[in-house]
């Protein structure tokens, strides 16, 4: 759970409660896009707390063409915003735009958003260039009284993107790779794990037959759903899996420690 400052969080509530109505009236008059993006810079002012004169700008300029809106703070672009209109139902080519904005300018978080439904993406710069969708919420459902909503707004505020922060979109972006059902489901298939599962299984029957490869069966067969370990996220997850096993360092025996013993206790445990 983030400990966001009060004053932060006052502001969130504070801007959460006045532009809810006015986003929901904005959607149903289904006003146009240049009336939309007014209203996000007013989101992003007093919700988020960028200076309006300062730190939104609509004079980003991308391959001759001007982004919506963009943050600026210390003189870098952190974010750009590419604003639909209200009424207007988010698409996949609306996305490939915004990710074509943030590509091209060499910035790695773009933000989609017609008011109503805000997506958060990560760019990742490489051949090919991979654009995630991080997180998304729907602004006039969130809930003051929840932390969890609340946070999903602290992560867009200036205060979470300056450079002190100990809270970033790059923190949350990593924690969200990490602690994520393709990356436990992998530990739990490791070697490491299963050896560890053995170990509990054989307290409770001593002369019990098990191999780690039966243990792993049933994890696969009826514990952990077949997605988890099925598909590009899984096998990414794998990846990352595998490589942190093999930069752990190997553990050396101990010299004061009776070769023969120890040789002893590992064959009692395979057995």
């Amino acid at each position: 759970m983030l400990n966001i400052p009060v004053k932060v969080t006052d502001r969130l509530i504070a801007g959460i409660k006045k532009f809810q109505p006015i986003l929901t009236k904005a959607r149903d008059r289904d006003i146009n896009e240049s009336d939309t993006v007014v209203i996000i810079n007013d989101v992003l002012s007093e919700v988020f707390g960028y200076d309006k004169f300062e730190e939104i700008t609509s004079e980003l300029t991308i391959k001759h063409t001007f982004c919506d809106l963009a943050i600026k703070l210390d003189g870098v672009i952190r974010l750009i915003i590419e604003v639909k209109a209200a009424g207007m139902v988010l698409k996949e080519q609306h996305t490939k735009q915004a990710a074509d904005y943030g590509s091209n300018s060499g910035v790695d978080w773009v933000i989609l958003t017609n008011g109503i439904e805000w997506k958060v993406y990560k760019i990742t710069f490489g051949r090919p260039i991979n654009l995630e969708l991080v997180y998304e919420f729907d602004f006039t459902k969130i809930n003051v009284k929840k932390q969890g909503d609340l946070e999903l707004l602290y992560y867009l505020t200036k205060e979470s993107m300056v450079k002190s922060s100990k809270a970033s979109l790059d923190d949350f972006h990593l924690q969200k790779q990490l602690v994520n059902r393709f990356t436990i489901g992998q530990l739990l298939l490791s070697e490491t794990v299963l050896d560890s599962l053995r170990k509990q299984l054989k307290k409770l029957a001593v002369d019990a037959k098990i191999s780690n490869d039966e243990v792993k069966q049933i994890l696969v067969d009826e514990i952990i759903k077949r997605e988890v370990f099925d598909g590009d996220k899984a096998i990414e997850a794998k990846k990352k899996v595998d490589k942190m096993f093999r930069s752990q360092p190997k553990t050396q025996p101990n010299p004061k420690h009776d070769s023969s013993k120890t040789d002893s206790l590992k064959k009692e445990e395979l057995n």
